[in-house]
């Protein structure tokens, strides 16, 4: 069996669950956020042995024992509230329910991950990824994370005036977009020091490329746009785009640093026609590119799934 862990409703996961039901794989869906309020949870220790079992979307438990591979798409860890729990106990409900959620899988799953919850949350680290990519030969941008505005002046004259910031992390609502710095004298100290952020050398050219390394392949989108973060406007040209085999294997020599079964990178191409690396999301979307560019993106990841709970896949 497939376990697929993520948040309530989550379209990815339902649509990878309904692909793989109709080649008749076994896959259950995990919402972490329901967990609360539910017969979700059962962990059973006896004799040396432990017994795991989960209650998953349809209802239906099943043992932990019987399922070969986890793919850790998107767990949220906030419970859906119930209105009856008073706000004092709704911290304790959520980190209770994750310290369980996160217990049990580390003491008794031994099948394969998608990626594991310590790498993906490593990799998620925007630090560590630029210095993994820059130590396998991708050029990065010149990049400053500070709170100092002496630090921000420093770059934009070092970048020709030509600089973008965004967020360290990142938020789910609002949607922070890169932006462009286009006066950096012209903010306060007290503006810089609010909180840390991403400050890079902006990289001129209009082909931005999203590669999805599933294992051992990888299947791209050239999406050709002026804007510097194309994700405000789709309507752009989006087509499919060949991976060349030395760019696959240097992104997976990325991946595997990072210790990820899979990524979602963001590279641009200069005016040289170099790869410029962005960053990598350990569990980006993807299904956005399929009816853009007519790749059967939710085949290719069935594929890449079952292959890993078969022990197949390269890594």
């Amino acid at each position: 069996m497939i376990l697929i862990v993520t948040g309530k409703d989550d379209l990815h996961a339902l649509m990878v669950q309904r692909e793989l039901h109709s080649r008749g794989q076994a896959c259950a869906l995990f919402e972490t956020d329901r967990i609360a309020n539910s017969p979700g949870i059962s962990w059973r220790f006896s004799s040396g042995r432990a017994q795991v079992s989960l209650r998953c979307r349809d209802g239906m438990p099943i043992d932990v024992a019987d399922v070969g591979a986890i793919w850790w798409r998107r767990p949220q860890p906030a419970q859906q509230r119930d209105a009856t729990a008073p706000p004092s106990h709704h911290a304790l409900i959520d980190v209770e329910c994750r310290g369980t959620l996160m217990g049990m899988f580390s003491a008794d799953f031994d099948g394969q991950w998608v990626s594991s919850p310590a790498a993906t949350l490593r990799a998620a680290d925007k630090f560590l990824q630029l210095s993994v990519a820059s130590k396998m030969g991708f050029r990065v941008p010149r990049t400053v994370v500070t709170q100092r505005r002496q630090d921000v002046l420093d770059l934009y004259r070092e970048a020709a005036g030509r600089v973008i910031v965004k967020a360290v992390v990142g938020v789910a609502e609002p949607m922070l977009f890169t932006r462009f710095l286009d006066d950096p004298e012209a903010i306060d100290e007290a503006s810089y020091a609010a909180c840390p952020a991403v400050y890079q050398e902006y990289i001129p050219g209009c082909r931005h490329i999203r590669l999805n390394c599933f294992g051992d392949r990888s299947w791209a989108a050239a999406i050709d746009s002026e804007a510097l973060d194309w994700r405000a406007d789709l309507s752009v040209p989006v087509s499919a785009w060949e991976v060349p085999q030395a760019l696959h294997a240097q992104v997976r020599r990325v991946l595997d640093a990072l210790e990820l079964k899979m990524g979602i990178v963001d590279l641009k191409q200069d005016a040289n026609g170099e790869f410029v690396w962005l960053e990598v999301n350990p569990q980006g979307q993807f299904l956005f590119l399929e009816p853009l560019t007519g790749m059967p993106m939710t085949r290719y990841f069935a594929d890449f799934l079952m292959d890993a709970c078969a022990g197949t896949t390269r890594h």
